[in-house]
């Protein structure tokens, strides 16, 4: 690694939404941080994210960033299937690793991951970004302090605001892409408790003209945990009022809840009723929160604080992903250790 001083250098991988969003928190809004290059196979996309943001090297070759000397942390937002490989390779590399969601797309993947980057001895750390959410990560210092006792019910949906394209959503999106979130963010608000089982269901309610093709666009899934707690995640791809995004845990002696689909506290009432704002990206709907995961990493790179969420959280959220998956194929409740193991 290079000087252990001063704004961490980083490299990005991935120029998409998610990856030039990430890009403008390494080059602008993270002061501890510095955006060294970007990578990107699409031609050209690299050299003009690096152009704008002020990065000195844009590569259309993953390797070339990461064997780069200047850079001591990469930021991986590239495709998913490609995380464990970049993953891997960074590792072996010496470079610090964030990588977004999912880590990995099996088990298997999951564990050469997370092994890479504990036989270098280096900080993994997954893009969870709703634990850094100001409302979520209170309900969670409540649930810490006894605010509601045991936890007995909880759920979290996520809603996206629609207008995609059905042709372009590979097979299990909702529950690898989109609700790992919300596995995640359940397994972290009952703290302690580990998964059990998992039943889902699934259907193409949006375009039910793609079921035959094996579309997925609203499901439901119930998790059973073994300090006796239920919950529930769901997920659709078309809000028609925009982003919501919602978390809830009922205890013996109380609740909390996190998320709102309004985007704000101001109220319009009118002949035609009462309306508020509402949010139609997520990097708005989340922007603190995104910015401040990368700030974490930033920490973690040097030393201040252990990186969170970690690997073995991605790979706990991406073994319900999978049992929902199974069961939606299955019509059962699956067990999570048959997937584990």
């Amino acid at each position: 690694m290079t000087d252990n001083t001063g704004p961490v250098r980083v490299g990005l991988i991935g120029s998409g939404w998610i990856g030039r969003f990430h890009g403008e928190s390494l080059a602008r809004r993270i002061p501890e941080t510095d955006l060294v290059a970007v990578a990107d196979p699409a031609p050209g996309a690299a050299e003009r994210v690096a152009g704008e943001l002020g990065a000195g090297y844009g590569y259309t070759d993953a390797a070339d960033l990461i064997t780069d000397p200047e850079i001591e942390a990469v930021v991986i937002a590239s495709p998913a299937r490609f995380h464990t490989d970049l993953v891997v390779a960074a590792a072996q590399a010496g470079k610090a690793i964030f990588v977004e969601k999912p880590m990995a797309l099996t088990i298997a993947d999951a564990d050469r991951a997370i092994g890479a980057a504990a036989s270098a001895g280096l900080p993994l750390q997954v893009g969870f970004n709703r634990r850094f959410a100001t409302g979520f990560a209170a309900a969670r210092r409540i649930i810490d302090d006894g605010g509601i006792g045991t936890p007995q019910l909880l759920r979290s949906l996520t809603r996206d605001p629609g207008g995609f394209d059905p042709a372009a959503v590979r097979p299990g999106t909702i529950f690898l892409e989109t609700l790992i979130h919300d596995f995640d963010t359940l397994r972290w608000l009952n703290p302690g408790a580990s998964v059990v089982d998992v039943y889902a269901v699934a259907d193409a309610l949006v375009h039910p003209q793609w079921r035959d093709r094996g579309l997925l666009d609203t499901a439901v899934v119930t998790i059973r945990f073994d300090n006796g707690a239920i919950a529930t995640a769901e997920a659709n791809f078309s809000a028609a009022y925009g982003y919501d995004v919602r978390g809830e845990v009922f205890g013996s002696a109380g609740m909390v809840t996190a998320g709102d689909v309004r985007a704000g506290d101001m109220r319009h009432y009118h002949a035609g009723g009462v309306s508020s704002p509402t949010t139609r990206l997520n990097i708005d709907l989340f922007r603190d929160a995104y910015t401040q995961q990368l700030a974490d990493f930033a920490a973690n790179v040097r030393g201040e604080r252990r990186p969170v969420p970690t690997g073995e959280d991605a790979r706990e959220a991406l073994a319900i992903a999978l049992a929902a998956i199974e069961s939606v194929r299955s019509g059962a409740r699956v067990a999570i250790r048959k997937v584990t193991a």
